[in-house]
């Protein structure tokens, strides 16, 4: 468990936050009603919401002057302060995908996704990375050119935290475990459905091995990493013939020093649509409970992205 205090909310909200500027209503809250924690970022409600004219990550663009094959720079409309926010461009190729990288591709973007890991959790104010995709303007992507994002927290946010503190569960979770929720493997890596899948195509995706963090990943893991998210990439856009907004990240071990002995690297990702074109909302009932209804059955699910295969 880590031994440093989690940080406490600026302060509580009051009428004069309502006057004044932006920049200076950016702060960390706790809702005294519900307990939920919420950075207020002001700040980037005045970010562009789509380039005008030329796309900023391919090359020549603000954000690539120079040819490159991966590339990460600091979030120039950041959530979070002192640069703990990045974007990664997977390719500079504007019209690929992450299935079109290829292996050599997708593993260039993990090594990426490993290297900022080490040097962002080196740092004495993140006590937590995220990395994450958000693919689509229907999940909010407003660049449709490849790319993804790295959060680091302050504190170990609560759904990891939560993952962390209820126990070991992807131990018990090998293919006999997930019967005919398995999905599919890459070498050390596997797939599937989850037992009680809030998003109707949802996966996991694990190692065989417990292994905390992206970064102990050796190079044939890698490997076999970036030929899972090949495939199930892959089989979510094959599964109703379009591209399917998703989103991913993926949860590690902290980089705040503690003891955390249940860590066991893994991604979430939660398909937008439920059926061709038809989103899967998640609506107030939902929300309001934090119970979920999902319409399709996880078994179900996993036996379609099994049979979406381009060797039908």
């Amino acid at each position: 468990m880590s031994t440093r205090p989690k940080p406490r909310p600026t302060h509580e909200p009051s009428p004069s936050d309502q006057l004044a500027p932006a920049a200076h209503r950016d702060a960390d809250r706790v809702d005294p009603l519900t307990g939920d924690s919420t950075h207020i970022v002001a700040s980037r409600q005045t970010r562009p919401n789509l380039p005008s004219d030329q796309c900023p990550f391919c090359v020549g663009g603000i954000e690539a002057p120079e040819p490159y094959d991966v590339r990460w720079f600091p979030n120039r409309w950041p959530p979070l302060p002192d640069e703990r926010a990045e974007v990664i461009l997977y390719t500079a190729d504007h019209n690929a995908n992450f299935t079109s990288l290829g292996v050599p591709g997708a593993r260039r973007v993990i090594d990426v996704w490993c290297d900022r890991t080490v040097a962002l959790g080196a740092r004495p104010d993140v006590d937590y990375v995220l990395i994450f995709e958000n693919r689509g303007a229907e999940v909010g992507a407003t660049i449709a050119h490849p790319h993804g994002q790295i959060y680091a927290y302050d504190a170990v946010p609560p759904q990891p935290r939560a993952e962390l503190e209820h126990g070991d569960v992807i131990a018990g979770l090998g293919p006999d475990a997930m019967g005919d929720r398995f999905v599919t493997r890459s070498g050390t890596w596997r797939a599937w459905v989850p037992f009680a899948a809030t998003w109707p195509f949802a996966l996991v995706i694990a190692p065989d091995e417990q292994l905390p963090d992206l970064p102990s990943l050796s190079s044939p893991q890698r490997d076999d990493l970036a030929g899972l998210l090949i495939d199930v990439f892959g089989r979510l856009d094959l599964l109703f013939h379009q591209p399917m907004p998703y989103m991913m990240w993926f949860h590690q071990r902290p980089t705040d020093g503690g003891d955390w002995p249940n860590a066991w690297v893994h991604a979430h990702i939660t398909p937008l649509y439920r059926s061709p074109d038809t989103p899967r909302f998640v609506a107030a009932a939902e929300l309001g409970a934090e119970v979920y209804f999902n319409p399709v059955d996880p078994a179900d699910a996993a036996t379609s992205l099994r049979e979406a295969t381009r060797d039908e």
